[in-house]
């Protein structure tokens, strides 16, 4: 008898606090999915249409992660497609002069580049364009990059005037966000985009290792000038 007493009282007691405190299941929607409620028509009506709202919610939201999850798995095949066919085409280039050719050509391409520029520490046999200048290691004028180059990372975003003026020069405007690309031992590679969100800092640099790395390492089959 003392165990049904105390049950019943407790009941009361939790129904009390639900009448003072009648956004309390919206601190725990979890706990709303639990409760039975009653079959007999015109019981609980609320708590059900709330039970299914919040059904609706859960169900909306595991589908846009779910279609956020597929969207950056189809981008993500799509950039391993790219790199993978750009180290055969590396592989392919009979020179050092072509390697260099090569990478732009696919970075401008197929990498929807609008602006690419690369900087060599040493001048390349049979290599000379406008998007090429080739800049002693320890030149001056790579002061502002001096940090990048000893961090050995791909930074992406909103570049400094200083180091856009180097890269792009008259053609600032068209590199108002930027990924560059740091080459160990050779020099660094940029590339520009008109639109100022198209590469931002925090964006994954996986791919953009990858390929460096496969320049690198296609580069280091001829010897430097």
């Amino acid at each position: 008898m003392i165990e049904e007493k105390n049950e019943r009282l407790g009941a009361h007691e939790v129904a009390t606090f639900l009448r003072r405190h009648p956004t309390f299941l919206g601190q725990f929607p979890d706990l709303a999915m639990s409760l039975v409620v009653p079959k007999e028509e015109g019981k609980a009506a609320s708590l059900a249409s709330y039970q299914l709202d919040v059904l609706r919610d859960k169900n909306r939201e595991l589908t846009r992660r779910l279609t956020e999850l597929f969207n950056n798995a189809q981008d993500n095949e799509r950039l391993a497609v790219r790199t993978h066919q750009l180290s055969l085409a590396l592989m392919r280039a009979s020179s050092a002069a072509d390697t260099v050719r090569t990478m732009v050509a696919v970075l401008g391409e197929d990498f929807q580049g609008e602006v690419v520029r690369v900087v060599l520490f040493h001048p390349v046999e049979g290599l000379s364009a406008d998007w090429l200048k080739v800049i002693p290691e320890k030149d001056a004028s790579l002061a502002p990059f001096r940090d990048f180059l000893a961090g050995n990372e791909p930074l992406c975003g909103r570049l400094n005037q200083d180091k856009l003026a180097l890269l792009y020069g008259d053609h600032q405007e068209r590199a108002a966000s930027s990924v560059l690309l740091p080459l160990p031992g050779i020099g660094m590679l940029s590339v520009g985009s008109s639109d100022p969100n198209r590469f931002f800092p925090g964006m994954g640099t996986l791919f953009l290792r990858l390929m460096a790395e496969s320049l690198v390492t296609a580069l280091g089959r001829y010897p430097r000038g």
